[in-house]
């Protein structure tokens, strides 16, 4: 297996910096595949846009030695996705991420890049396409992709930001009642819940939970949700 991905729950922890809290994470994968370029994926970024988002994650790379560039300024997006020595996508709206994937015919190329080993990160909807589907996404639809089919970088489905914490005045579903519903209609289907502040790194054929936070949460329809740890093999979501 030649895939190199870094896919982080999130981009902020409360009270500290953009990307802060993972800076070293991107940093040290960088370096460990020799990458100095950086391909910026903005198309996330309904609210800000793509020009502030670009620079607001390019003053980040900047200060880890990394030049950003953003594909929304590329003449030819597939060529530049085709001659890029990494891809970043970042977070925001899932779906509007998916539907400008698809529209500009990119969806397939990425994942073709990074199937032959070329180094992908993503955070939050970054992460969230790299599995089969944006299923499993927390986002509102706000736009229709072609598909909600992504990259299936990896054979599970991940579900960014997830918390179990529950707030008795709310009378809403929880994130365990969504993800229920899920795999009650995929029951042979794993989904990877990553909390905040961690990520999951593939690297030489073998998936490894990272990050600050000690746990993640797996579901999967023929079996109890349970909790793996940063020292826990978490390979078998790989079968």
């Amino acid at each position: 297996m030649k895939r190199n991905l870094l896919l982080i729950s999130n981009s902020t922890n409360a009270g500290e910096e953009y990307l802060g809290w993972c800076q070293d994470l991107i940093k040290d994968f960088c370096l460990r595949h020799k990458v100095k370029d950086v391909l910026f994926i903005p198309y996330a970024g309904v609210s800000m846009g793509y020009d502030v988002y670009e620079q607001k994650v390019k003053k980040v790379f900047k200060t880890l030695g990394l030049n950003l560039y953003s594909i929304h300024k590329e003449k030819d997006p597939e060529e530049a996705v085709k001659n890029a020595k990494c891809i970043a996508v970042g977070g925001g709206n899932t779906f509007h991420l998916a539907y400008e994937l698809y529209q500009n015919k990119i969806m397939k190329a990425i994942a073709n890049r990074a199937k032959k080993g070329m180094p992908y990160m993503g955070w939050s909807a970054g992460s969230n396409i790299a599995g089969p589907t944006i299923k499993t996404t927390n986002d509102m639809p706000i736009i229709e992709p072609k598909s909600f089919n992504c990259m299936n970088l990896v054979p599970f489905q991940i579900n960014p930001h997830y918390t179990d914490f529950f707030d008795p005045k709310h009378g809403g579903e929880t994130r365990d009642d969504r993800l229920g519903e899920f795999i009650k209609i995929e029951p042979n289907v794993w989904v990877a819940g990553i909390r905040e502040a961690t990520a999951l790194s593939l690297e030489k054929g073998n998936l490894k939970l990272i990050g600050r936070n000690n746990k993640m949460k797996v579901f999967r329809g023929d079996r109890e949700a349970k909790e793996y740890t940063l020292k826990d093999d978490i390979n078998f979501l790989m079968q």
